[in-house]
């Protein structure tokens, strides 16, 4: 019986979509990439039908699928990937050290970036109470990722799905107006060598090449200059 290809189901302009394809891409996973389409007007719609049958309820990108497992949520997949092709390992090894990196997987998406959400929509009036309390708030989650940072290159000591998923977030961040500064330079550092990493290059030059053909703002820190 062939062997069904991986495919992963994600979007020009979804973060968590994004950090599939780079988990996938570092463990030098063979899949197919499935887009669903994209306007500025009805955005992700309609659903794409094999996104609507895996995840009926949050119809939402990422998807995979390979053979008979089927996914949706970055963070379930990453743990998926991880188990099912351990080499490269993106998680430590330690049981310890594998928690407090999932912990800052999940703080990245559900502590860190619902601040950036909270920009969205205030994009018009930056100086409103609203969005100077999120920009504050994502530079005090900078300065605790900077402390991090003293002696260690990466978030959770190697790097792993921790780092993948806070800097798409802070690509976002940088996008919406909380950007990071020189006051935590560790990170800025950190964020550079994320940049120069063959898999996230290969996920984000083509996000951010959608983002200028569709007129919208490109994170600052990949401008070229």
């Amino acid at each position: 019986m062939t062997k069904t290809a991986t495919k992963i189901y994600s979007g020009p302009l979804s973060m968590f979509g994004a950090k599939v394809q780079i988990a996938a891409l570092e463990k030098g996973i063979d899949f197919d990439l499935v887009m669903v389409p994209f306007t500025k007007d009805d955005a992700y719609e309609p659903k794409h039908p094999e996104v609507l049958r895996v995840s009926p309820v949050k119809q939402q990108v990422p998807v995979l699928v390979d053979d008979e497992v089927e996914l949706f949520d970055s963070t379930q997949i990453f743990e998926y990937l991880e188990d099912r092709y351990p080499a490269p390992a993106l998680w430590p090894r330690g049981v310890a050290e594998r928690a407090r990196a999932r912990q800052l997987e999940q703080k990245s998406d559900e502590v860190f970036f619902p601040n950036v959400i909270r920009l969205f929509g205030l994009q018009h009036d930056m100086q409103s109470a609203p969005a100077v309390a999120a920009c504050a708030a994502c530079a005090r989650y900078y300065d605790e990722m900077e402390s991090l940072l003293a002696a260690r290159e990466y978030l959770a000591g190697p790097y792993s799905f921790a780092d993948i998923a806070f800097y798409m977030a802070c690509i976002f961040a940088d996008r919406k107006g909380a950007r990071m500064t020189p006051a935590t330079p560790r990170l800025v550092a950190w964020r550079g060598r994320m940049g120069e990493r063959d898999a996230v290059r290969t996920v984000v030059e083509p996000m951010m090449q959608f983002l200028a053909s569709e007129g919208r703002d490109v994170a600052s820190f990949l401008v070229p200059r």
